[in-house]
């Protein structure tokens, strides 16, 4: 007899848009599960301003660039191609996907942490750069401010820029509740403290937390985590390395120690 598989017939809240959320739902497929897709983040440009171009325009002055996500990589070049801005600082990548995602659009990455996460990357960082460095971190708007006050304490200049802005789509608050009122959802994946945000904009604190006591919750990072702790939410899966594919098996992991605990009783 086959062992059925470890997510099987599972809803799954996968919470990206379109755009993103394809290889996530595959993951799940992979294992068993059925992905309930429901974007509770999004993200657009913000407008072309004088703050931008100026920034553009010294481009050159900067001797490293931070990029956090493929989401900055891909505003901020798109604002680059409208002022053909061709070449660019040395870059650093919070992750190895978005080292990848450089790369694909013909960019080298000269420096990625051992752990995709700001503290860590803010430390390791600081230990391989000359002093008196000059840096743009292109950002969204929610973005923590870790990183670059680091950096301006040992001494660097550090210039943020906000190239897009998080929003949550309007129909996936009616999406949401409408899963919630049939109760089809069983495992939850937070990608981000901003996805926690604005699924409790969706539907309440309340709600999430009666959610949360009959699903099983994972996340990424330890800030998400923290978030959903602040809010009295058990986390069951939240992997030490950073990435979907790690949250998927951290959480087939917990299900795993869950189902031998319940065969022992």
């Amino acid at each position: 007899m086959n062992r059925p598989l470890p997510l099987s017939n599972k809803k799954v809240l996968v919470p990206r848009g379109a755009d993103h959320a394809k290889s996530f739902s595959r993951l799940i497929e992979k294992h068993g599960g059925i992905p309930v897709e429901i974007p509770l983040i999004s993200f657009r440009p913000v407008g072309m301003d004088e703050t931008l171009q100026h920034i553009l325009a010294k481009i050159n002055s900067y001797d490293w660039i931070v990029f956090t996500s493929n989401v900055t990589v891909d505003t901020f070049l798109s604002f680059c191609q409208e002022g053909s801005y061709a070449k660019l600082p040395k870059i650093a990548a919070i992750g190895d996907r978005t080292g990848l995602f450089l790369k694909e659009r013909g960019f080298n990455t000269d420096f990625i942490p051992s752990k995709y996460v700001a503290e860590v990357f803010a430390e390791e960082f600081l230990a391989h750069i000359n002093n008196g460095c000059r840096v743009l971190i292109p950002k969204g708007n929610l973005a923590r401010e870790h990183i670059a006050n680091m950096l301006r304490k040992q001494g660097h200049t550090v210039d943020e820029i906000v190239v897009y802005e998080t929003y949550l789509p309007e129909e996936s608050k009616m999406k949401l509740n409408e899963m919630l009122l049939k109760r089809e959802l069983d495992i939850l994946m937070f990608t981000s403290p901003s996805t926690v945000n604005h699924f409790i904009e969706a539907v309440g604190e309340k709600e999430l937390k009666e959610l949360a006591n009959r699903c099983v919750v994972a996340c990424i990072g330890p800030v998400t985590e923290k978030r959903l702790n602040s809010l009295g939410i058990e986390v069951h899966a939240s992997p030490g390395q950073y990435t979907v594919e790690d949250m998927v098996n951290s959480t087939i992991d917990y299900l795993e120690s869950i189902d031998k605990t319940d065969k022992m009783e």
